[in-house]
């Protein structure tokens, strides 16, 4: 089980890895064979039946589903973009909202400027998949927090 775990990380893993960001934006049918590979993959490991649920079979494995993986690359990229531990190209790309423009009340909240495009290629571009994938988390951790401090 050890061995296959190790082939399967080095060669399947780490080709879904590889670039994942890229893959912000395809289409769901191209997502859903990705997923597939990843299914199968860890069934493999696992030596899972084709007829049992995936989701504990991932979860067991510490593995996160195809598209979830996209999204955090972008999301780590964006972090350290924003922190001054990226490339100064990535960094460029991604603005705190409280660095640009006039002073504004949502300037504290730590949200990115998301430009806008004309396409839907310019909409899968890190500059503008970057920050709305922080955005979002920015904004699932504030309803978290604010839900949390609302039942205390």
């Amino acid at each position: 089980m050890d061995a296959s775990a190790t082939v399967i990380q080095a060669f399947v893993s780490s080709r879904l890895d590889y670039c994942n960001s890229v893959l912000n934006g395809i289409t769901e049918n191209l997502f859903q064979r990705l997923q597939s590979v990843q299914n199968a993959a860890a069934r493999l490991i696992t030596q899972t039946g084709r007829r049992e649920h995936i989701t504990p079979v991932l979860r067991q494995l510490h593995w996160l589903p195809v598209r979830r993986r996209v999204e955090f690359k972008l999301a780590v990229l964006v972090y350290k973009a924003l922190h001054g531990l990226a490339r100064p190209y990535l960094s460029d790309d991604c603005l705190l909202v409280a660095k640009v423009g006039r002073r504004l009340r949502s300037a504290d909240a730590q949200t990115c400027v998301v430009p806008q495009t004309r396409t839907q290629f310019g909409d899968r571009s890190f500059a503008v998949a970057g920050p709305r994938v922080s955005n979002s988390l920015y904004r699932l951790h504030c309803v978290t927090v604010f839900t949390a401090s609302e039942s205390n």
